[in-house]
């Protein structure tokens, strides 16, 4: 439990959409251990269609959704287009995702590490966001 769960507070949750399960999961797994084992961040991963194939699946990602959600809104970080598509679908919906769901405009990997830190600080979805979209500025060179 993190010292954010020890206080009470509720934490803002991330999905990780992706057109593949094992990428989705990989990349989860990847999140939440540079994050430190007492990352109190719920962290979900939607990856591929129900049948384990290459896609997005908007059942998938809104169980996901529903799985990681504390109250505190679901920031949902993709990988590229039809993932794009499928969320803002459900987003525009307004039935499937829980209440504070948004689509966080961030690069998939160094986006997710982003967010699930700082969501286990027991930062809000606006802080979470900015911390993920902050990440399209890590230069490599």
């Amino acid at each position: 439990m993190s010292a954010a769960d020890a206080a009470g507070a509720s934490l803002v949750g991330v999905v990780l959409v992706s057109h593949s399960g094992p990428v989705a999961d990989s990349v989860a797994a990847l999140a939440r251990g540079l994050a430190g084992a007492d990352a109190g961040a719920p962290v979900a991963s939607a990856g591929g269609t129900p049948d384990g194939g290459l896609g997005t699946s908007s059942e998938l990602i809104a169980e996901a959704a529903r799985s990681v959600d504390r109250g505190a809104g679901v920031a949902l970080l993709v990988d590229l287009g039809s993932a794009v598509l499928t969320v803002k679908a459900l987003i525009a919906e307004g039935d499937e995702l829980p209440e504070g769901s948004r689509l966080v405009d961030a690069p998939f990997v160094e986006g997710a590490v982003a967010a699930v830190v700082t969501a286990s600080t027991g930062a809000d979805l606006d802080a979470v966001a900015a911390a993920a979209g902050e990440a399209y500025g890590y230069r490599k060179e």
